[in-house]
């Protein structure tokens, strides 16, 4: 009986402990998988507070660089001055009385009851949008009967200074072999019409005795312009050019000349052209332009600087239907600090014209080639542009 009842005393014993035993272990159990989702929750929250840091080091930076994108982009706008230059060659708005009216501009003009805007229709938007048009004038406004003994000698009613108006061209180089076909009278008669339409003029003869040089401003920009003709190359004539340029340089922050030069028909400058072009950039000219062969030749970098030696015919009342209807339009845009100085001055643009919207005959409209055309006019730009040591690079 007391053996039995020692041996129950120990079972239950054994019974306690194992109890004791097993509470405890599951205790340990849940005290673990505390401890693991705790662990877990703050990985979590880890992870979300560096997912949250990173975001707002990320917000922060591109609100730095927003900012200073904003006020590089100010400081552009309140320091840098753009400057857009079109020049185009040869405005002969009249004719020669010599070779017929019919198909001739005047005959033309008449047709489309003097229509003006017209015949301007796709040059008028490209020379608004810039800030300076420049062409070469060459006719005389007037209505005087004398004139020189040449072959040919061109003469415009004084309303035809409308073309340049509705053209929206600022200023024209008088300074050729035609403003003086009808002698002083004619020549006095095309500046004054030009003074009354408000249309600018440069250029300079020495020979025949005017010297006109012509400045604007624009956007807090000094432009001057100089015209001659460059027939030839000696000290006079090279003197003259310094002293003009020398000058026009104390009150200009750009600087622009035209040349009256060249052979007819030749698509290549002659070595006066050349001569001439790099003297006046070695004096201080931010770009030259050229005309008189009637036909296109290439551009030239010297110095940094572009020569464009001759834009050949454009709005051009000299020939009724010339075989090469092909010319354009160059353009330059210039940089300037808000104190005047030339930043840059690479940027050009050529856009490629027909004198005329027809190949049958010259219909005085001077309309954009496309396509085809205007590829094979660039590529001939390209091809009369290689032969200088820096030449433009001509972009299709």
């Amino acid at each position: 009986m007391k053996v039995l009842f020692k041996v129950l005393i120990i079972i239950i014993c054994l019974l306690v402990i194992l109890i004791l035993i097993l509470n405890e272990t599951v205790e340990m159990h849940k005290f673990g998988a505390k401890t693991e989702v705790a662990s877990s929750v703050d990985d979590q929250a880890g992870v979300s507070r560096s997912i949250s840091q990173q975001s707002m080091v990320i917000e922060e930076q591109i609100a730095i660089e927003n900012r200073i994108l904003a006020e590089a982009k100010e400081a552009k706008k309140s320091k840098i001055t753009k400057i857009t230059i079109s020049v185009a060659g040869d405005f002969t708005l009249g004719r020669d009385e010599e070779y017929g009216y019919v198909n001739s501009l005047d005959y033309e003009v008449e047709q489309y009851n003097s229509d003006f805007l017209h015949f301007v229709e796709y040059i008028k938007p490209l020379f608004e949008s810039d800030d300076l048009t420049l062409v070469n004038l060459e006719t005389t406004f007037t209505t005087a009967i004398k004139k020189a003994d040449k072959k040919f000698r061109f003469k415009g009613d004084p309303s035809y200074v409308q073309f340049l108006q509705e053209a929206n061209v600022e200023a024209v180089n008088i300074a050729n072999n035609h403003t003086y076909d009808y002698f002083a009278k004619g020549f006095e008669d095309t500046v004054k019409t030009l003074e009354e339409a408000n249309i600018g003029y440069f250029g300079s003869d020495s020979y025949l005795g005017y010297d006109y040089k012509f400045n604007s401003e624009i956007n807090g920009i000094r432009i001057g312009l100089l015209g001659y003709k460059g027939w030839e190359v000696n000290d006079y004539i090279k003197e003259k050019i310094e002293k003009d340029i020398q000058e026009m340089k104390q009150n200009t922050d750009l600087l622009i000349v035209s040349f009256h030069w060249g052979i007819e028909q030749n698509n290549y400058p002659n070595e006066i052209q050349i001569e001439l072009g790099h003297f006046v950039i070695d004096q201080g000219a931010d770009l030259v332009f050229g005309h008189h062969p009637h036909v296109i030749q290439g551009i030239e970098k010297y110095q940094g600087k572009y020569i464009v030696y001759s834009l050949g015919n454009f709005l051009y009342g000299g020939h009724k239907n010339p075989t090469d209807k092909d010319t354009f339009i160059f353009q330059q845009t210039f940089y300037f600090q808000e104190n005047g100085r030339l930043l840059a001055a690479e940027k050009f643009n050529i856009i490629p014209f027909s004198i005329s919207s027809v190949n049958t005959r010259n219909d005085y409209k001077p309309t954009p080639l496309e396509g085809e055309d205007k590829d094979r006019l660039l590529e001939r730009i390209a091809t009369y542009s290689s032969v200088f040591e820096n030449s433009a690079i001509i972009e299709k």
